[in-house]
């Protein structure tokens, strides 16, 4: 048998994500989900989807403030912790922090979960009241209980619209003043985002993660305008998870008919937790030749330990395991090694495969037919 020399196996891991190429789509708070993903073993992709106008130069925001510092309003809604302190920091930054909070003095702050319920103390200010579900379906629902005809409600968004959540208020007699605190556009540098979206529709990425609804809009926006739009809504309904870090975010995508997954809390770790369990779950663990097998994205786990092959040598290998145990021609098996291969390549990949996977009895031959991987008899279900 011809062997080439290979890099030597990484050691043993527990990692849940090991193996496995997960693209990060945020802007904000890349680094720290980055990370988060990194520790679990995952090789990770960054390109944001969008870019964040810094608050200091946006003007309808500024606009915002100054209405509400002369004419406050009876109710104010602040969504999250980040938006609400980084609105007050921006007001800071234009002089006009301190008449903001004065007219917030007189108004009946909501918070709709303890971040932003402790961004609203952090400015010294004191809220009425905030839902156990961090929900703004419930605030909404305590807003109309309590009744808003003729009042004027402040809302502070966050990157995107809540045009449920006003029009509703709105529908009710409301007087409503969007606050748009980080406010969403197209990154200034969009080559990153273009070579994720050719990794994802390639085959390259196993698992995209988005924190926003704007960056999921923003990925299928410049999909769309690079003529790539189809390519990735078939790869996000097929082998590549969208990973959403609650329903809101992941609405964008399912209005194109994507499979989504998110946690049961909004929170990047719950996110991070909750991909560590649908990731791997999605590849079964086979015996075989007395090893424990499980593919990964560009890896296949031995008993354990991390093997990482090439994407030529990873088609080949999942092909074999998409039907374990059953033999393979060499036909079939050539589809997955370029249009130029020939017969003879087959027998160069098997044998560059078994070395990387560090023992030749995982694939075997059978002679005249061709390769199946070598199933263990405990496993072996109506093979030829």
């Amino acid at each position: 048998m011809n062997t080439l020399p290979h890099a030597p196996p990484t050691p043993a891991t527990t990692a849940p994500l090991a193996g496995f190429t997960v693209a990060v789509t945020a802007a904000r708070r890349a680094e720290e989900l980055s990370a988060l993903l990194r520790r679990k073993g995952a090789q990770v992709i960054a390109a944001p989807a969008l870019r964040i106008v810094p608050l200091s130069d946006d003007q309808r925001l500024a606009s915002a403030s100054d209405q509400l510092a002369h004419r406050p309003a009876d109710v104010v809604v602040a969504t999250t912790g980040i938006g609400f302190r980084g609105w007050v920091e921006a007001c800071e930054t234009w002089g006009t922090a301190e008449a903001l909070l004065n007219s917030m003095r007189s108004s009946r702050l909501l918070a709709r979960g303890p971040k932003a319920k402790g961004a609203i103390r952090a400015a010294g200010l004191t809220e009425e009241w905030s839902p156990p579900s961090e929900s703004s379906a419930e605030v909404l629902d305590y807003l109309l209980n309590q009744g808003v005809q003729g009042l004027r409600v402040a809302v502070q968004l966050h990157g995107e619209p809540l045009p449920d959540f006003t029009a509703a208020l709105r529908l009710a007699g409301a007087e409503v003043v969007e606050v748009p605190v980080y406010r969403w556009t197209q990154p200034e540098d969009t080559a990153p985002l273009d070579r994720l979206i050719e990794a994802v529709t390639t085959g390259g990425v196993d698992a995209l993660t988005f924190t926003s609804a704007p960056a999921a809009a923003g990925l299928l926006t410049r999909a769309h305008t690079t003529g790539h739009q189809d390519a990735l809504v078939q790869a996000l309904r097929g082998d590549v998870l969208a990973m959403c870090v609650g329903p809101v975010t992941a609405r964008p995508l399912m209005a194109h008919d994507i499979p989504t997954v998110w946690p049961e809390r909004a929170r990047i770790g719950s996110q991070v937790r909750k991909l560590t369990e649908e990731l791997p779950a999605r590849f079964p663990t086979l015996s075989v030749a007395g090893h424990r097998l499980r593919l990964r994205g560009h890896a296949v786990l031995v008993n354990g330990t991390v093997h990482t092959l090439s994407p030529t040598l990873m088609r080949l290998m999942r092909e074999l395991a998409r039907r374990p145990g059953q033999v393979l021609d060499r036909t079939r098996l050539l589809t997955c090694l370029g249009e130029d291969a020939d017969a003879h390549a087959v027998e160069t990949a098997v044998a560059r495969l078994r070395t990387a996977l560090g023992d030749a009895r995982i694939v075997q031959t059978v002679v005249k037919r061709g390769y199946r991987l070598a199933l263990d008899t405990t496993d072996r279900t109506h093979q030829p």
